[in-house]
């Protein structure tokens, strides 16, 4: 039995709220998990089953107390081509039972990301790549309903859904197009005040199933029948042939599901003023996904809608997603009859307004404004999402983000490398400045501050092959608080020319981090430990005696050799 206090951020003093919270999530989620149901391809019950299955589990081992968890667009986008994909190569029902394999390898990936603890790092996608990646599938929601909205069998393909789009005026089912097109007023259309009382989706699809009820059964598609109990496990089907495609398609829905989740999470963080579990909210929604998948339900995550709506609705527990799921249980149990005539094309209207709010206006329009870079990289990452796949857009958005940033971090560390020969730097003190002109051009001072990765290494190794005429090297790290593995190798073959040229070395404020990597390279190893000094000035001392030449211990000494 598992403890309230094994479930995170689970108690018993707001079950109210939750439960009412609970109740508004699963009256938002009916119709999306039937229409993402549809639009996956495997029906309308695997789209539910997601929603109860993900639902409950998730809410139950995750790590956001008020997450609400389900079937979204991204995730079902997915879903589609997977169905596509593995149907047309093994057949209707090898494939459909792969697919809902890949679900479970789907959880089980996300569960070793938890226990792997890369919570943390999933989020650290540029916003430009979640934006574009974002609209993409925005973009493919819309696309491929539209010929259901028309009353014509959709295509799992966005290229030929375009195709067909001159054709689905003579194509189509006024019938359904009417109730597709009513089914777009109510959803843009309802005032926000009602919209708060009774949700806009669940108004379009009553009043469109029940107008549809006066057009006769064979007058419009409908998403067809609905098993009236729940669903006994479909044991998982492995093939040796198919293993590389269901492990590549196993990761595409573990990432995307991570990432869709993680940011739902930090969105219920801001509304909430708490603070997540990661890596919890990972094992999670892998174990919902592996029931799901299991019992035949469409791969989940956090749905950020349906969490903020939770939240806003009193909902601050995992009770509350827990209820959410315990209630679609009973309108699959209770209503299985009813749901099945619901046209497809109110499904298809309802999807349209979510493929819409999907796609990321606000920097859309924005974006130009703020770096073209950013603005090309966004619509390159559009472009692939929507003509490609899903995950070479992610991939290759991310893998630019990244030169472009490291393009732009060396620019700042090139800035921050500096060669000092001369006593003419103003950050020197005065003292400084005096001992690096007594010793007349022989020592080079080279100077790095800030953190310095491998975008650095490359200009230290250029700094010191411009400047030759020194006998005695001072390395001042005072100011690195971070040394990356191609920097600290930079380095090292700087100490080792140094050496092996026979001229004295010198390194200055080497702490910390700092310290452990040049000692793991053995760069210390290699001087005198006199040599390693934790200032500036005592090292330009040093150097001076090193030259042999006269001392130099006060400014008026140092006065008295410059009037020299």
């Amino acid at each position: 039995m598992v403890r309230l206090t094994s479930i995170h951020g689970l108690h018993l003093r707001n079950v109210k709220g939750d439960i009412l919270g609970g109740v508004t999530a699963a009256i938002v989620a009916l119709p999306l998990a039937l229409a993402f149901g549809v639009s996956s391809g495997a029906g309308a019950s695997a789209g539910l089953y997601g929603a109860i299955f993900t639902g409950f589990f998730a809410a139950l081992f995750g790590g956001t107390p008020s997450q609400i968890s389900g079937p979204t667009g991204p995730m079902t986008v997915v879903m589609a081509t997977v169905f596509t994909g593995l149907i047309a190569k093994y057949g209707v029902d090898a494939g459909t039972a792969l697919a809902f394999t890949v679900v479970i390898f789907g959880g089980l990936f996300q569960i070793g990301f938890g226990l792997l603890r890369l919570g943390e790092y999933i989020t650290l996608m540029p916003y430009t790549v979640i934006s574009g990646f974002m609209s993409g599938v925005g973009v493919i929601i819309f696309t491929l309903q539209i010929a259901p909205l028309f009353g014509v069998e959709g295509s799992a393909s966005v290229v030929d859904s375009i195709r067909r789009l001159w054709s689905l005026w003579g194509d189509r089912n006024t019938a359904a197009l009417a109730l597709g097109l009513l089914t777009l007023v109510i959803v843009f259309g309802m005032p926000k005040r009602i919209n708060r009382v009774l949700p806009a989706p669940l108004v379009a699809l009553v009043a469109g199933t029940v107008l549809s009820l006066f057009l006769g059964n064979g007058a419009v598609p409908r998403i067809g029948e609905i098993p009236s109990s729940l669903p006994a496990p479909h044991l998982p089907l492995f093939s040796l042939s198919a293993t590389k495609d269901m492990l590549g398609y196993g990761l595409v829905l573990a990432t995307l599901g991570a990432i869709d989740s993680l940011l739902t999470s930090l969105v219920a963080d801001n509304i909430t003023r708490s603070q997540h579990n990661s890596d919890r909210e990972l094992i999670g929604q892998g174990i919902g996904n592996m029931v799901s998948g299991l019992m035949g339900g469409l791969p989940g995550a956090g749905a950020t809608m349906r969490t903020v709506i939770n939240v806003k609705s009193g909902g601050q527990t995992p009770l509350s997603g827990m209820t959410h799921a315990v209630l679609l249980g009973g309108v699959l149990l209770g209503a299985g009859p009813v749901t099945e005539r619901i046209p497809v094309a109110v499904l298809s209207g309802i999807l349209i307004k979510v493929g819409i709010d999907i796609i990321d206006w606000s920097f859309l329009r924005r974006a130009h404004k703020v770096s073209i870079k950013a603005t090309a990289l966004m619509y390159g990452v559009l472009f692939l999402t929507v003509f490609v796949d899903l995950i070479t857009a992610v991939a290759a958005g991310a893998f630019v983000a990244n030169l472009l940033t490291v393009k732009h971090l060396t620019a700042l560390q090139r800035d921050k490398v500096q060669t000092i020969v001369t006593p003419t730097d103003e950050s020197l003190s005065a003292d400084e400045r005096e001992l690096l002109a007594a010793v007349e051009g022989k020592v080079l001072l080279f100077r790095l501050s800030g953190p310095m990765s491998f975008g650095a290494a490359k200009t230290i190794s250029q700094r010191m092959t411009i400047v030759n005429n020194f006998e005695v090297l001072i390395l001042d790290l005072s100011e690195v608080p971070l040394l990356g593995v191609t920097a600290s190798l930079a380095i090292e073959n700087m100490v080792r020319e140094a050496i092996a040229q026979q001229r004295a070395v010198f390194i200055v404020g080497a702490v910390g981090k700092v310290r452990q990597r040049l000692a793991a390279l053995k760069v210390l190893n290699r001087l005198p430990p006199e040599n390693i000094l934790a200032n500036r000035m005592e090292a330009l001392r040093r150097a001076e005696s090193s030259l042999q030449l006269p001392p130099i211990n006060s400014p008026a000494d140092r006065s008295a050799l410059q009037t020299d």
